[in-house]
């Protein structure tokens, strides 16, 4: 008889004389590491092959950037989205919809709560994940000069164009080129954007306007909500004139017909 064996048989005649309480007294005694070890990895089994049965990919994700967030308004988002995967008929079974209204940038660029939420906008940006962008003049202008938005009158119908264009905001192109320039500039001479005077929605006063949004005006959804309310405040005033909530569509966007949809949805441009 092999060691092994021996202390198999050993083990064999001690449980024989133990009551069950003191069988599993001794089970836990010298079995414990290896129950908690089974049980740890069936667990991490079990969770992973839920997750990969259950992923599903983003049928349509909004952020809504700087979206102040109060008592009647701490629900909506997940209503807003519940509500648009009926209206545009996304399968709730393959896919999911997200209203994300987390998203906080300031001008402290140095802190890491928002250096983390300016990697994970370029991060979503990048891989195309976000197909709707809200957020106030500042922060959206920042965005349009860095040309992350779809130019929307290369994306509209005809007769969309008709709807939205009074409602269209404006980034000049002209200042892409400075930017973009390959020779030395000295970054003391660039103007301070808050300090220039420029009115958004008057394509006549730049040299080369691109429609790059769509102004959140009076009577819809997402003025109703209030998340962009603290702008009526003067303080907010960006370039001269009062800031706006602006919703623009990333270039990045896979399926910019779903936020042409959201759009709809949030009744833009109906008033």
């Amino acid at each position: 008889m092999s060691v092994a064996e021996e202390i198999r048989e050993e083990q064999r005649k001690a449980l024989s004389t133990m009551s069950p309480k003191e069988k599993l007294a001794y089970f836990w005694d010298y079995y414990k590491i290896h129950t908690v070890v089974a049980i740890v990895v069936a667990a991490f089994t079990v969770m992973f092959i839920h997750q990969y049965v259950t992923n599903k990919d983003y049928a349509f994700y909004a952020t809504l950037i700087n979206a102040m967030q109060t008592d009647s308004n701490a629900e909506l988002s997940a209503a807003w989205a519940q509500e648009f995967q009926e209206y545009a008929e996304i399968d709730p079974d393959e896919y999911l919809v997200y209203i994300d209204t987390t998203v906080s940038l300031s001008d402290d660029i140095g802190s890491q709560y928002a250096i983390s939420n300016r990697e994970k906008m370029l991060a979503m940006m990048q891989i195309g994940t976000i197909n709707a962008i809200v957020a106030d003049t500042k922060i959206f202008e920042e965005y349009a000069q860095f040309e992350y938005f779809c130019n929307l009158e290369m994306i509209l119908s005809p007769e969309e164009l008709e709807k939205y264009r009074p409602y269209f905001y404006y980034t000049d192109a002209a200042s892409f080129e400075k930017d973009n320039d390959d020779t030395y500039y000295d970054m003391t001479e660039r103007p301070d954007p808050g300090a220039l005077v420029i009115d958004h929605r008057d394509p006549a006063s730049m040299e080369q306007p691109v429609a790059v949004g769509i102004v959140v005006s009076e009577d819809n959804l997402l003025a109703d909500a209030g998340y962009y309310a603290y702008l009526d405040n003067s303080e907010y005033d960006y370039q001269g004139h009062s800031s706006e909530a602006v919703l623009g569509i990333p270039i990045s966007c896979k399926q910019p017909e779903m936020a042409v949809k959201f759009l709809e949805y949030l009744k833009l441009g109906q008033n």
